[in-house]
C-alpha cells in the first residue's frame, strides 16, 4: 500500500467521528515506532516531517523510510510537511513524494495567506496532494518556528470562514488554546469557538501542540469536528526519557541499538496510546 493523501483519511475521520494521529518523525527508530503502532492498531495514520526534521534526516530519507513504512504496514499511511513556509519548500517536498503538505502562511496578512495558500493549491492538487493551511497563530516552539505568547491569537471564526471559501483547502489548522512544546500549566480550549469555526467552514479542522492536552479535551475537541491531531513533544519525551534510562542503568553500553530498540518500544506504546484516545484503533 503506498502514501495517500490526508484528505483521504480524514474524510473517512469524518463519517466515523474520529481523528486522525499525525506523528512527527526525526528518525528511523521514530518512523518504524509510528508504522509498528498504527500495524498494531489497525490505524490509519499521519507521519508528519517538519523543516526540522528535513534538515536534520534529508528529504530523500524521510520520503524513503516513509515509503517503506507505507508499503509494509498494510494500513493507510500518509507523509505531509508539518508547518511548510514558502512555496519553495512544498514543492520540494511535493517533487519528492510527499502526499499532503501544509503551508502555514499564519504569519501573514489574512489576504496574503489567502494568496500563498491558493498558490500552493494551485500546483498541489493537480497531482492529488491534500493541502492543510493555518489561520491565527498556534503559540510555542516548533522546530525553527516561534511564536511569542504575545504574538499567539486565536483564529476569527468570520475570517476562518472566508479563508475556507477562497481556498478550497482540505483541513484547516487552528488556534484556541493549544501550543508546541511543553506546557506550563494545564492548556484550556475555547471550544465555543472551535464550534462556530467548525460551523462556518465544514472542513476537518486540525488541532496542533497536542502533547500535554488532556484526555477530555480531546475527546471533546474531535466531537465538535478535530479530525486531525499533532503529536510530537510526547513522542520525544517517551524516546529521549527512555534513552536516558537505559544509559543510565548500563553506564558502559556502546551498541546504539541496545539504547534505540527500547526507545523506539516506549514510542510504539506512547503512539499506541494516542491512536486508540483518537477513536482511530480498528478502523481499518
Amino acid at each position: 500500500m503506498g502514501l495517500v493523501p490526508i484528505s483521504d483519511l480524514l474524510k473517512e475521520a469524518e463519517a466515523g467521528g474520529y481523528a486522525v494521529g499525525a506523528f512527527n518523525c526525526n528518525n528511523m527508530e521514530i518512523v518504524q515506532a509510528i508504522a509498528a503502532a498504527a500495524r498494531a492498531e489497525r490505524a490509519p495514520v499521519i507521519m508528519q516531517a517538519s523543516q526540522g526534521a528535513i534538515k536534520y534526516a534529508g528529504i530523500e530519507y524521510i520520503t524513503a523510510m516513509a515509503n517503506v513504512a507505507a508499503s509494509m504496514a498494510d494500513v493507510p499511511v500518509a507523509l505531509h510537511l508539518d508547518h511548510g513556509t514558502s512555496f519553495e519548500q512544498v514543492m520540494r517536498c511535493i517533487r519528492s513524494g510527499f502526499s499532503s503538505v501544509m503551508i502555514d502562511g499564519s504569519k501573514h496578512s489574512l489576504d496574503d495567506n489567502i494568496a500563498l495558500t491558493k498558490q500552493v493549491m494551485a500546483a498541489a492538487r493537480p497531482v492529488g496532494v491534500s493541502v492543510e493551511a493555518e489561520l491565527g497563530k498556534i503559540g510555542g516552539t516548533e522546530d525553527d518556528i516561534h511564536v511569542d505568547d504575545a504574538d499567539a491569537f486565536f483564529t476569527d471564526p468570520d475570517e476562518a470562514g472566508r479563508f475556507v471559501a477562497e481556498t478550497g483547502v482540505d483541513a484547516l489548522a487552528v488556534a484556541i488554546g493549544t501550543a508546541h512544546g511543553r506546557y506550563k500549566g494545564e492548556p484550556k480550549l475555547d471550544f465555543a469557538r472551535l464550534e462556530k469555526i467548525r460551523s462556518l467552514v465544514g472542513i476537518p479542522i486540525v488541532l496542533h501542540g497536542s502533547s500535554g492536552v488532556p484526555g477530555d479535551a480531546i475527546r471533546e475537541a474531535i466531537r465538535l469536528g478535530v479530525r486531525k491531531i499533532n503529536i510530537d513533544t510526547n513522542i520525544r519525551e517517551a524516546f529521549v526519557d527512555c534513552c536516558r534510562q537505559v544509559v543510565t542503568d548500563n553506564p558502559e553500553e556502546i551498541d546504539p541499538r541496545k539504547i534505540l530498540g527500547p526507545a523506539r518500544e516506549a514510542a510504539v506504546e506512547l503512539i499506541s496510546e494516542k491512536i486508540r484516545l483518537f477513536g482511530s484503533s480498528g478502523r481499518v
